[in-house]
């Protein structure tokens, strides 16, 4: 069963409570969208195989809720990631100037160092933006992470965001090669550097 698989990825999506991290995910892995969306309660969870490069990869994306009372979750939640995603509100500054409190819980409970990070300004249907995509991009390359804007509700960018996450976490083979090894796996993607892929320049890293 799942020959085919290059590797199980582990994805977080972290941030504050309502920038949309469920939604984002839903839109991903079910192609749907629900305005009146619930609060996420504990940690929510989904697998999704996609394909990067010629490469499968099944991903176990995890979705945490953003309150403070949920907190406890944390160390468990971050164990063995390889990837997340760091998601704020474009309409809301206040989840944009909280993203260094979410880097600090990163680097303080993740168990990699090479972890691959995706920063996403969610919302941009929305014409109350309080952020500017400039200011998101500053941020990210300050941070070495990937960028994109994109919106859950028309779908813009959500494809995108994780298709390119996954393939700079394969262009980085100690992040999954370990678990891979024994299976006989032969890399097609690009060997070298990290040339924006599939986002046509839409993502940017330093």
């Amino acid at each position: 069963m799942d020959e085919d698989v290059l590797t199980t990825l582990k994805i977080l999506i972290i941030g504050e409570s309502g920038v949309g991290k469920s939604s984002l995910l839903l839109r991903f892995t079910d192609d749907t969208f629900d305005p009146e969306l619930a609060a996420t309660i504990g940690v929510d969870f989904k697998v999704k195989t996609i394909s990067v490069d010629g490469n499968k990869a099944k991903l176990a994306i995890w979705d945490t809720a953003g309150q403070e009372r949920f907190r406890t979750l944390t160390p468990s939640y971050y164990r063995g990631a390889q990837g997340v995603i760091l998601v704020y509100d474009v309409t809301r500054r206040d989840t944009f100037a909280k993203l260094d409190n979410w880097l600090n819980e990163l680097e303080t409970y993740c168990t990699r160092n090479d972890i691959v990070k995706m920063l996403v300004g969610n919302k941009i249907d929305k014409e109350n933006r309080e952020v500017d995509r400039n200011e998101g991009l500053k941020f990210a390359r300050k941070h070495s992470m990937l960028f994109i804007e994109a919106s859950a509700k028309t779908c813009d960018g959500v494809q995108c965001a994780f298709e390119e996450l996954v393939e700079k976490i394969i262009q980085t083979p100690g992040l999954w090669e370990s678990e891979s090894q024994n299976r006989g796996v032969k890399l097609t993607n690009k060997e070298e550097g990290y040339a924006g892929g599939a986002c046509g320049g839409y993502c940017s890293m330093l």
